[in-house]
């Protein structure tokens, strides 16, 4: 067969490429729409595009060695009696037993809990071992009301009502039958082995006032000890965070694009939400409209790989983050060992998105007993514990390049973006002008 690919004569369309030929492709010959997991591939303005400044003459630096960054942070002090105290503002978002094995959910609560903060349980209700190996837990109250159970929900030190996520808002996730083990079904009393899809709204919600009330009814059940949250989609962000603080949230989770997925529509993961850094000053300006900012705490995900990611998004407004994706590559997955199998898959090692499929080499996103087994949920957790550990300390180093004794002291002052699009949407000047797009002067 003749490559033309490296025909010079020959030139790729930028609306019709080649990958967008194969799509086309696949949908007339299967007549389905694609699903996958993982969250969306197209590059949008990131924190990347973002810079600190740090400090040198006009500003005063602290040094690392001697002087305090503090990374506390306590989340719920609105209405909570009892409010959720974690050491590091980076969280474990909330990702199902089911799209998760048994053995993955104990790593990241083993994880979470060595380093003081707080992991979150998913569609499908709380497994033994994560509420065994968590610390600080949070439980999530999703529209499907899989597993659902509430003593379980008593049992939690935090509620999070999700009404959307980043990677699909508006539309709920899927688990594919290969995936329902005899577990998992008993849990969401649905059918062994048969495809699941979880919905996209509350059945007993249709707008902010029913809220309102399902959140009292949650504050009466766990006689108002625990923090309740809300959590979002990146959409209408500036709208939507005023009304969960006007229905009584004691925090906002604010999940953009980039956010991942067990299993959704492609179409959804690409062409649906806005970018995690342009969501976060829309939320950060309604909850200082209304007077409660730092006192909602908000917590944003989707996309945060490294420390200085943590920083920007708190420079930003947001007072902690939420890591699923990369808290699952710390616990092992993507892992070169595995190479020669996820080739078997039609994948490679740092392309695997199959998380839908259920044959997860490193036993992290599988229901097989085989694979699963695969996972030390001790060594795992070490590894999620050390990389999170990683995360708070490249933080504190920008903090204190920027004169901060607390990473909450960090502000969009602190900030200057690379490009204009990126200064748009953070809304911080464009490096080396005092110019924010978009602004009146």
């Amino acid at each position: 067969m003749t490559d033309y690919s490296s025909n010079p004569t020959l030139r790729e369309s930028a609306t019709y490429g080649r990958d967008v030929i194969h799509e086309i492709q696949r949908a007339a010959e299967t007549g389905i729409y694609d699903i996958r997991g993982w969250g969306a591939k197209r590059k949008v303005p990131h924190f990347d595009d973002l810079l600190f400044l740090g400090a040198s003459m006009s500003r005063y630096p602290l040094e690392g060695y001697r002087e305090k960054c503090d990374t506390r942070v306590t989340l719920g002090t609105r209405h909570a009696k009892k409010p959720l105290v974690i050491e590091t503002p980076v969280t474990i978002a909330g990702m199902s037993f089911g799209a998760l094995s048994a053995q993955a959910k104990e790593a990241l609560g083993r994880g979470a809990s060595e380093v003081g903060t707080s992991t979150t349980t998913g569609d499908g209700g709380m497994t033994a071992e994560e509420r065994g190996e968590s610390t600080k837990l949070v439980y999530q109250y999703l529209p499907s009301r899989y597993g659902m159970n509430p003593d379980d929900l008593r049992k939690a030190d935090a509620i999070e009502v999700v009404l959307g996520q980043g990677a699909k808002p508006g539309g709920g996730g899927m688990l594919l039958g290969q995936k329902i083990s005899d577990r998992v079904a008993q849990m969401r009393t649905l059918p062994k082995g048969i495809d699941q899809r979880s919905a996209c709204r509350h059945p007993d919600w249709t707008g902010p006032d029913d809220l309102a009330i399902k959140i009292a009814e949650l504050r009466e059940i766990t006689d108002w000890q625990v923090p309740i949250y809300i959590k979002v989609g990146a959409t209408r962000t500036y709208y939507d965070v005023k009304l969960a603080v006007k229905a009584g949230a004691d925090v906002v989770v604010l999940d953009g694009m980039q956010g991942g997925t067990a299993a959704t529509q492609e179409v959804f993961i690409e062409h649906v939400g806005i970018p995690t850094m342009a969501a976060i000053p829309q939320a950060a300006q309604a909850l200082q409209e209304m007077g409660v900012h730092r006192e909602v705490q908000l917590i944003v995900s989707g996309g945060i790989r490294n420390g200085a990611d943590v920083a920007k998004a708190i420079a930003l407004g947001a007072d902690a983050v939420a890591i699923g994706t990369a808290a699952l590559i710390a616990l092992g997955d993507n892992h070169p060992r595995y190479d020669e199998e996820y080739r078997q898959l039609g994948s490679a090692a740092g392309f695997y998105d199959d998380f839908q499929e259920g044959k997860c080499p490193a036993g992290i996103s599988t229901q097989d007993p085989e694979l699963s087994q695969r996972l030390d949920p001790v060594a795992a957790g070490k590894r999620l514990a050390n990389y999170l550990r990683v995360l708070t300390l490249e933080a504190q180093t920008l903090a204190r390049a920027c004169g901060k004794s607390h990473l909450h002291h960090l502000e969009p002052e602190d900030l200057v973006a690379l490009n204009v699009e990126a200064a748009a949407m953070a809304r911080v000047p464009l490096a080396g002008t005092d110019w924010v797009p978009g602004q009146r002067f």
